[in-house]
């Protein structure tokens, strides 16, 4: 990066193809050799309005601000007497656009719920998630494949995949990230809406996410000997665990279920298929819903062997990066130690762990339209219209204002019951909390359709391409139907 100091006059005078200069927020770039290879072709910036001049507006017209730190070798020096106007925030550092971060993060306002270990955990968390998570899921997001497995060792590192499970027995004697003493519920809520900043919803799923569903089974009704084996396995990174309950006969109808599962003398033998199933491309362990001789519903650990199978199923929310697959077991062999909670009917294993999956969706999908806002809030101040910023349209202010009353309101909602997660009993919870979690979760998800909407319609073109400045609405218009699929679609899930 150049540290000399130019003059705007000094700067006018390069301004051909093979001697090009122009000034962007107060720093002075040769794009000489970089000009026949612009993107845009090489008249972009031969416009006498962007040779040798200063360039600023068109270029934030039609590129991110961390353009710049990509081709910051081209750099060579400042303006005299300016300094830079635009300041990407460093790691781990709050938003400064109005509404981007919840209210409890917001200076000058209170909250009753969240306390001084939250703030320092949401601030240790945001930064790892911009210095380690957000680069590798953005490449994942694009070209597919498995998260990398240096994020799944530095997640088990810090027990972060411990943590997406949530509050429980799990956590005893693991030291958490940013020696946290107690885990709650609002550590998990913030945990959840921090991940949602990566902008890339296939590889939030495939970063365990099959875990936050697939392991609490074990915890709470494996045989102890099996539940440990398995826990530790699972939330060391190395060998995953996906929840295989869905198949293409039966989605959120549990009782339908035709993968079946009859009974041997020392054990199980399973057949039948899985559809849709997260995670199950790289799992190591499969959590299965079976049919047992009677018609009841059996649960069961499934080791990935002989008769397994798994086939990738590619969804308009994820290529790969979620493992989602197509799981055959063909004569599958478990032991008789395997089954989940023997003796309990197998639909309440399964619904035990419900509503928490669908608090953890909700969480997700509420941050994730705070972040839509804070995307459209800053194109709608930069993007010029009729020589206007596009913020001097009231339809567009309108349209941002929707968005505010929309995540907001979900935000005050979700933290309302949060709290009474933290007070209840997980039987309380399953009898008092389920017709609210699953309202919200349609709430939640509708407000989520709308944002997208007004997105799209807010960047224009923008907002339906994948590269450039609307890429991460494009990506979250695309991708928002999961949320109304995950979790069952059906209103009421009382065990």
């Amino acid at each position: 990066m150049g540290s000399k100091v130019f003059s705007k006059t000094v700067v006018a005078q390069h301004a051909s193809a093979g001697n090009l200069w122009v000034i962007i927020d107060a720093r002075v770039f040769d794009l000489s050799s970089f000009a026949s290879l612009h993107p845009g072709g090489l008249a972009v910036l031969l416009d006498p309005e962007i040779a040798g001049q200063d360039a600023t507006e068109s270029f934030y017209a039609l590129h991110r601000a961390e353009v710049l730190d990509r081709y910051a070798r081209f750099q060579i020096g400042t303006v005299e007497d300016e300094q830079p106007q635009i300041k990407i925030p460093g790691a781990g550092s709050l938003s400064a656009t109005p509404y981007a971060e919840p209210t409890w993060l917001s200076q000058g306002f209170h909250s009753p719920y969240y306390k001084e270990h939250h703030r320092r955990f949401q601030t240790a968390f945001r930064k790892f998630v911009d210095e380690v998570i957000f680069l590798d899921a953005q490449i994942h997001e694009r070209e597919g494949g498995q998260p990398s497995q240096k994020v799944f060792d530095e997640m088990a590192r810090l027990n972060i995949t411990a943590m997406r499970v949530g509050p429980g027995k799990h956590l005893n004697g693991r030291v958490l990230m940013g020696g946290i003493i107690s885990f709650d519920p609002f550590h998990e809520l913030i945990l959840n809406q921090e991940l949602a900043r990566i902008h890339a919803r296939g590889y939030s799923d495939g970063l365990a996410g099959g875990t936050i569903i697939g392991l609490p089974p074990v915890i709470n009704f494996a045989p102890a000997a099996l539940r440990d084996r398995i826990v530790e396995d699972t939330l060391s990174g190395k060998k995953p665990i996906c929840l295989a309950v869905t198949e293409a006969f039966a989605g959120s109808d549990v009782q339908g279920l035709r993968c079946r599962a009859t009974r041997t003398a020392d054990g199980w033998i399973v057949n039948g298929a899985k559809k849709w199933i997260t995670n199950a491309m790289w799992a190591h362990y499969f959590t299965v819903a079976c049919k047992g001789d009677n018609g009841e519903i059996v649960i069961l650990v499934v080791e990935r062997g002989a008769g397994v199978e798994t086939k990738p199923i590619k969804t308009s929310y994820s290529s790969s990066a979620a493992g989602t697959a197509y799981v055959t077991f063909d004569n599958v062999r478990v032991p008789l130690g395997n089954q989940l909670g023997a003796g309990q009917p197998g639909l309440n294993i399964i619904l035990a762990n419900f509503n928490h999956e669908r608090w953890v969706l909700i969480a997700n999908t509420i941050a994730g339209q705070r972040i839509i806002f804070e995307e459209c809030f800053k194109w709608a101040m930069q993007r010029k219209v009729f020589g206007k910023p596009l913020s001097s349209q009231p339809v567009i202010r309108q349209k941002l204002a929707a968005m505010i009353s929309r995540f907001e309101s979900c935000q005050s909602w979700i933290e309302s019951v949060t709290f009474q997660m933290c007070h209840m009993s997980p039987k309380q919870q399953a009898q008092k909390l389920a017709g609210q979690v699953a309202f919200l979760k349609m709430h939640a998800t509708r407000a989520s359709q709308a944002t997208a909407a007004d997105a799209v319609q807010i960047f224009g073109g923008r907002g339906l391409t994948q590269t450039g400045m609307g890429r991460f609405i494009e990506h979250y218009h695309r991708t928002l139907l999961i949320v109304l699929v995950e979790e069952g679609t059906w209103v009421f899930a009382k065990p």
